[in-house]
């Protein structure tokens, strides 16, 4: 079987795939790459969830690419128009035609003599088949996310075949699902909670946000105020102004939680009750037992989930579940909460790089064994690099640097003939933790399975836009936990076999 080679194979085609790819069109220009997608379409996440309002909670000054300035004053975007934003973007920089869809990657394997990937995916193809489809790359760089597209994650209800009514997930939203006029219980208190709530609220009968422990929410204007004044200036110049204006507030955000959370407590305490009810019980309902950003904090939109609160249209509930009933939902409390639908906005199942597995030279690596370097590549896994967003800020902030950092990596490379990279474990005397650092419960279940971080740079990243930019953008190419190596190639065979793959095949990958 003979296999394609590409110099660059990247992992999904949503937010950071897409950026990924515009990437090495701009800075590694003479690089060849294709985009394995196991969906039908561009967009990822934003192409996925299609329940009522979903949003981003992060400002599209900095969701959006640096090197595409998001152009609208609206701070809070859907998510069908992020998804417009990836689409053109991927138009834009010529990259749409390098994607290959319903092509689930299930598994790669490096050879050190070969100083290549194989890569194998799964492919759908129109009649409903499956196929095996196998590439073989230089560089593979996975921008697959941290959860598992195909399912979300359920916890088992007592009762829940009782209940006469209709049970939905977020991820799997029925596009012909009928709320109007019904009474409904979203399970939840995250941001995809707060963001079905006061959506469904517009044409239910009533909609009860039922939370076992409340959840830090600020309320935000939906519009960038400062970007409606800079409106007269060209893009190229107020978007950068807006950029890192909006950088500065997340960063201060996140450092005054860490060193006064008493203070932020009371800011955040103080903005919720002033959009509620005289006589609201604002600390049962919105005051958690934990630290602000020991989970995400979660944005509302000019208070939406609050009007809908005053506005007597929805209402919450903070208590545990006892059972089903084939009417609603039995708490502990006694209480019975009447509902026609629930929606489990439960969480999500985590799994590191998209559920591939990886091997390197036959041994079969357990990414809870890795420790990440600069957040973006593991101990032992050569030519390899995978992007995790920030877990306080925008997603894509990270994603910029992570795949900038990868083309100067691989620039460096040629520069300096050498075909292999590969992170060293740092000493087995340094404290381990969590790559993704939230006590959030989809992290809280995964932590086995996830790779983990230092405790000290470079295997330590410090959640910080503006310290990681100077670190991955402009710090130098080091060996400072990483070893590069010169390709100690096979003799040569005369013509290609089973076990070696064929020469290169340029024509459908993109330079």
């Amino acid at each position: 079987m003979s296999s394609e080679h590409v110099d660059v194979l990247i992992v999904g085609a949503g937010l950071s795939g897409i950026g990924a790819a515009c990437h090495l069109r701009r800075r590694s220009p003479g690089k060849t790459f294709a985009i394995l997608e196991a969906r039908g379409a561009i967009g990822g996440t934003w192409d996925l969830f299609r329940y009522p309002g979903v949003r981003s909670d992060s400002d599209m000054f900095t969701l959006g690419y640096k090197f595409r300035p998001w152009s609208d004053s609206r701070a809070l975007a859907d998510g069908g128009s992020i998804r417009e934003y990836v689409e053109s973007t991927a138009r834009e920089y010529g990259v749409e035609q390098a994607i290959r869809f319903r092509h689930r990657v299930v598994r790669a394997e490096w050879s050190t003599p070969d100083a290549r990937w194989t890569v194998h995916a799964e492919r759908d193809n129109p009649d409903g088949s499956t196929d095996t489809v196998r590439l073989t790359c230089s560089f593979l760089f996975t921008n697959a996310g941290y959860y598992r597209y195909d399912q979300g994650y359920t916890p088992t209800f007592p009762g829940i075949d009782d209940f006469a009514g209709q049970v939905v997930h977020p991820q799997h939203w029925p596009q012909d699902l009928d709320y109007a006029g019904k009474r409904v219980v979203v399970i939840g208190s995250g941001a995809t909670a707060v963001t079905l709530v006061p959506a469904m609220a517009q044409t239910a009968a009533h909609v009860t946000m039922l939370q076992r422990s409340p959840t830090y929410i600020a309320a935000l204007p939906a519009r960038d105020a400062l970007a409606e004044r800079l409106g007269w200036l060209p893009t190229w110049l107020s978007y950068p102004i807006l950029r890192w204006k909006n950088v500065l507030l997340l960063t201060a955000s996140f450092q005054l939680s860490r060193r006064l959370p008493w203070l932020m407590k009371a800011v955040l305490r103080k903005g919720v009750a002033a959009q509620l009810p005289e006589g609201y019980d604002v600390d049962r309902h919105f005051r958690p037992n934990y630290d602000p950003w020991d989970q995400r904090l979660c944005v509302v939109p000019d208070g939406d989930l609050f009007k809908a609160i005053r506005g007597g249209k929805a209402s919450i509930a903070t208590d545990t579940i006892d059972t089903f009933t084939p009417k609603g939902i039995r708490l502990r409390s006694g209480e019975e909460l009447a509902a026609d639908i629930v929606v489990s906005a439960t969480g999500l199942n985590l799994q590191a790089v998209g559920g591939m597995t990886l091997a390197v030279d036959g041994k079969e690596i357990n990414f809870g064994d890795t420790v990440a370097y600069k957040g973006m590549m593991l101990s032992g896994v050569p030519n390899f690099a995978l992007t995790i967003g920030y877990t306080n800020a925008s997603w894509t902030l990270k994603a910029d640097l992570v795949a900038g950092y990868v083309c100067r990596l691989l620039n460096h490379m040629d520069a300096t003939g050498r075909q292999i990279v590969t992170p060293v474990a740092p000493p087995a005397d340094q404290p381990l933790s969590p790559l993704v650092d939230l006590q959030a419960g989809y992290v809280l279940r995964s932590v086995g399975v996830m790779p983990k971080q230092g405790s000290v740079a470079p295997w330590r990243l410090r959640q910080n836009y503006a310290l990681d930019r100077a670190l991955l953008f402009r710090g130098a190419i080091q060996d400072d936990g990483i070893r590069f190596e010169r390709a100690q190639p096979r003799p040569t065979q005369s013509r290609p076999t089973e076990d070696q793959p064929a020469e290169r095949q340029p024509t459908p990958a993109v330079s």
